[in-house]
């Protein structure tokens, strides 16, 4: 038996369009893009590539490409992953007359049939959808893993604060269940309505990395909107950050966007249980110095930094000023 998504015949109506962040990783960059391009036009109808004002030959690669569903938006100067996915989504939105924005990054790519299963499971019941999110062993991508926001029930806290990741995040059987509503997803392969983005904006480009999907899809579901989680459509996501050790940093200033991105996610979640929940993280954070072998100094460097960032909502101070930081540079005014 044939066991391919039902075809929705109401699928060619709807206009998908990719929007992929990149930033020197050409490698990876080939193979999400063929990937993605494999599907037919009827599937995916555009793919905006945004390059971080990569130097590694990608907008080279990328001017070669012959398919006319793909498009380029270059940078002067990297705006990482964040400010990537802001830019891209409004252009797509302004340009390439989207019904559905599929996100991801160059590292994260859909497993074949992916967007097929993403047309076959009628999506307008939801304002976006969350794909299964695996590690190219076939294993669950951890850091993919959508939320529920355990802050809203006294019984959640609870979890939460007993739970660690599993409190937070949906458990490994929701994989293998029918689609089920979530509160947080992230931006691999993270499909977002138009009518969301009509509803809640953009996200915010000042994040540079980590969090600004959580706050987005958040901010979402806070505002109404349902979020849901399809395991039909599988995503692969061979992601290095946290490859060596979990828990450890590599390079060692992404902690900073890491905490401080954190801080806004749990403040925005949590509200007024947001000071007895960092109560209980700091002294987390502060022991996963023993995972950052070569680094330690720099670490605890980098956390102080983003703590005081976090707690009084600063996000102006550079991209070239963290990698100064991580290098024992002081930064003015900090």
């Amino acid at each position: 038996m044939d066991d391919a998504p039902t075809a929705d015949p109401d699928a060619r109506a709807r206009r998908l369009v990719a929007v992929v962040v990149t930033y020197n990783r050409l490698d990876q960059l080939k193979v999400t893009v063929g990937r993605l391009l494999d599907a037919g036009p009827g599937v995916l109808d555009a793919l905006l590539v945004v390059d971080n004002a990569s130097d590694d030959g990608t907008a080279d690669w990328l001017a070669g490409q012959g398919d006319p569903r793909l498009a380029v938006l270059r940078h002067a100067r990297n705006l990482g992953g964040a400010g990537g996915f802001e830019t891209g989504m409004r252009h797509a939105v302004a340009h390439l007359a989207p019904d559905w924005l599929l996100l991801m990054d160059d590292d994260g790519r859909p497993e074949p049939g992916a967007l097929e299963a993403f047309h076959a499971a009628r999506p307008e019941r939801w304002d976006a959808i969350a794909a299964a999110v695996y590690y190219p062993d076939g294993t669950i991508c951890e850091m993919n893993r959508p939320s529920v926001n355990p802050f809203r029930t006294a019984r959640g806290v609870l979890r939460a604060v007993l739970g660690g990741r599993d409190g937070f995040h949906i458990g490994p059987a929701c994989y293998d269940a029918p689609p089920r509503d979530v509160d947080v997803a992230s931006f691999v392969g993270l499909f977002v309505s138009r009518r969301a983005v009509e509803r809640v904006g953009y996200p915010d480009g000042a994040l540079f990395v980590y969090g600004e999907d959580g706050l987005y899809t958040l901010g979402l579901s806070a505002a109404g909107g349902r979020i849901g989680f399809v395991p039909a459509i599988r995503f692969e996501h061979d992601c290095r950050t946290f490859a060596a050790e979990p828990g450890r940093f590599a390079p060692p200033w992404k902690s900073y966007y890491y905490h401080r991105n954190l801080l806004f996610l749990y403040r925005r979640a949590a509200g007024p249980l947001f000071w007895p929940a960092l109560a209980l993280v700091l002294p987390k954070w502060l022991l996963k110095v023993r995972r950052q072998r070569g680094a330690r100094w720099t670490y605890l460097r980098l956390l102080g930094l983003a703590v005081a960032h976090g707690l009084t909502g600063h996000t102006g101070t550079p991209h070239e000023a963290i990698l100064s930081r991580a290098r024992g540079r002081r930064i003015s005014g900090s």
